[in-house]
């Protein structure tokens, strides 16, 4: 059952919707806070690794249940693979790494990023050996695509109010200092 597409046709289905409303919700939460996002290369990677992140799911279930020789399934999940991953690469050296947050840092080690590109790569790797489980390896890239882009959104987020809260405190300060200056 690993090697038959058409079997896992429902499940592309609810993957691609699923995605689909996640990217959407991405979308809204990165408008609401362009101008945080305008100020920091960090989180402007961040966000687009989630972004990467909930495509990489979506991009999987097209292929999935589109109508396509054998192959072609295969060859598109190693090149999924392959474009995902070093997307991902670049983006995590261009956001760097939150040093102070020890959720965050061990999210990082664990690396939804990196664990999707693989678990992808294997399925296609796999379908196309017609050894391995095939189509199988697809459950956990998508749960792992899916649950690290929505931590990632997660992390992004949380990382967007504390800069927040710091520019709100340097504000307060500068308004402090200057209240002073003119008491003098």
């Amino acid at each position: 059952m690993g090697y038959q597409p058409e079997a896992r046709h429902d499940f592309g289905v609810t993957v691609a919707g699923l995605a689909g409303a996640l990217t959407g919700l991405l979308f809204v939460a990165v408008s609401i806070n362009s101008q945080a996002l305008s100020r920091s290369r960090s989180l402007r990677s961040r966000a687009a690794q989630t972004l990467v992140l909930f495509m990489t799911s979506a991009i999987a279930a097209i292929v999935l249940v589109a109508p396509q020789p054998r192959a072609a399934l295969g060859a598109e999940l190693l090149l999924l693979c392959l474009v995902t991953g070093c997307i991902l690469e670049i983006l995590d050296r261009r956001a760097g790494h939150d040093s102070a947050s020890g959720v965050a840092r061990y999210i990082e080690k664990a690396s939804p990023n990196l664990i999707t590109a693989v678990l992808v790569g294997i399925a296609g790797l796999t379908f196309v050996l017609k050894a391995g489980g095939g189509l199988y390896w697809m459950i956990p890239a998508v749960l792992a695509s899916l649950v690290g882009g929505v931590i990632n959104a997660w992390l992004f987020l949380v990382r967007m109010q504390v800069d927040r809260d710091q520019d709100v405190q340097a504000g307060r300060s500068q308004d402090v200092q200057a209240g002073r200056s003119q008491v003098e």
